[in-house]
């Protein structure tokens, strides 16, 4: 979509912080608003904290939609007290001093009384015709996240001052009815967003629990795929439900029914060798993602390299564990944009003579068992490194039947498309959130 310049419109002006209408005001956060740094200094002490008290806000508790709640530091109430001028109230907002200077959240009536730590500042508006809704809008557009970060001074790391955030300027509509409505749109967005991030939260639960039944040959009963909930054994009810046990599973170890391949030393790649572009991905322990590659993120390499193994170019169904650095990550194979190859930190696993399916045993590996078998292996040792020699001895249990592990495997899959697809429509989401933050407080739109 092209965008209008309006610095040339009728009803428009040009500023410092850009284009804006001609009735919106500019001012300096220090104009309206108090700033004020937190009480403590460069960080919380253990010996500052207690079970039960006054919670303190800190850096990590910043969040786009509100104060994140999780693991919260505590003081006593006798500090809560001596600390008491540092006391947040509803509508204050709260900023990142070191660091992440962009990081901020507006203040809502569940955080009334607490405290917040000495890497924040906090800015209470002090002016009656300003929202302070909007403001943490505007404090969380790109253009004005970008601004702050180039105020910020320290060359090691950023940080921002009473002074610097009281001299950076904001620009607002000139009536608090109207940025109350941009406030209320984009608060509705948030929801939305927020409504379907539980829901992808829920329905990833939901495949743990399926996992967990499914790949579990002592507790593997039937998966109802009508309405995708695991059932109990029903015995009442023989006419749609078998009975699973665990004798019509069997043990396999992975050496003896799979190959393993890698990119063996004397193929290494160098980084001077990645390409930005190409006709040939090369898959790295970085582009591992959700349990697939991320192909966006994938470097290139050239024909030669691609050439040089065949038995590392990758294949559909190909099942691929990281064995450098973070160890065991995992990917399934399911499309390959263009041809790939692997670097030196991967293996890639296929079976032999169908000895299993390659989905059923991806997910077999994102289960708690290949967990427990990568613990062992690195029990009483910084492990970095998974040795085939050790992983060929991995044993798993299947059902006997391929037909058995393919259905468990699409049952499984056909979560991960749901949620896959309602990934894609939260970030869409985001983006149209994103889109109308940039119409809404740049007043290219008016609610008026």
């Amino acid at each position: 979509m092209n965008q209008k310049n309006h610095s040339s419109d009728k009803g428009y002006k040009q500023t410092e912080v850009g284009v804006i209408p001609e009735d919106w005001e500019v001012k300096k956060l220090g104009e309206i608003s108090n700033v004020k740094t937190g009480p403590f200094g460069s960080a919380l002490h253990e010996r500052d904290y207690v079970e039960d008290g006054t919670p303190i806000i800190t850096v990590e508790h910043l969040g786009e939609q509100g104060v994140v709640h999780e693991n919260l530091p505590m003081v006593s109430d006798s500090d809560k007290k001596r600390l008491a001028a540092y006391s947040l109230q509803p509508d204050d907002i709260v900023f990142s001093r070191v660091g992440s200077v962009d990081r901020n959240s507006l203040i809502s009536k569940k955080e009334n009384g607490w405290l917040f730590s000495g890497r924040l500042l906090r800015i209470r508006i002090n002016e009656k015709n300003v929202y302070p809704a909007f403001l943490s809008y505007y404090f969380h557009s790109d253009p004005t996240k970008q601004r702050i970060r180039t105020v910020a001074v320290g060359q090691t790391m950023a940080s921002l001052n009473t002074q610097i955030l009281n001299n950076v300027q904001v620009t607002f509509p000139p009536t608090k009815a109207e940025q109350t409505a941009i406030a209320i749109v984009l608060s509705d967005a948030d929801a939305l967003i927020q409504s379907l991030e539980k829901l992808i939260a829920k329905k990833r639960n939901i495949k743990q629990g399926a996992m967990q039944k499914c790949l579990n040959c002592d507790s593997y009963d039937l998966y109802d795929e009508d309405d995708l909930k695991i059932q109990k054994k029903n015995q009442g009810n023989q006419k749609n439900h078998k009975n699973h046990s665990s004798d019509k599973w069997v043990v396999k170890k992975l050496g003896e029914v799979a190959v393993l391949k890698a990119r063996i030393g004397w193929q290494g790649l160098t980084t001077a060798e990645y390409k930005e572009t190409g006709d040939y991905f090369l898959i790295t322990g970085t582009d591992f993602k959700n349990g697939f590659i991320d192909w966006g993120n994938c470097v290139y390499v050239d024909d030669q390299r691609y050439k040089q193994d065949k038995n590392i170019q990758v294949k559909e169904n190909d099942v691929l564990v990281t064995k450098d650095g973070t160890i065991g990550k995992v990917a399934f194979i399911k499309n390959i944009p263009k041809p790939a190859t692997l670097n030196s930190g991967v293996f890639v696993i296929r079976p032999t003579e169908q000895s299993f399916h390659p989905e059923f045993f991806y997910y077999l590996l994102l289960s708690e068992h290949f967990k427990i078998f990568l613990s062992q292996l690195s029990a009483g040792s910084t492990i970095n490194h998974l040795y085939q020699k050790d992983f060929v001895h991995f044993e798993f249990q299947t059902p006997k039947t391929i037909e058995e592990q393919t259905r468990i495997a699409t049952i499984l899959s056909d979560m991960d498309a749901e949620i896959a697809a309602l990934e894609t429509k939260l970030t869409k989401y985001k983006q149209i959130k994103q889109g109308m933050m940039q119409e809404l407080l740049t007043g290219r739109t008016r609610l008026i």
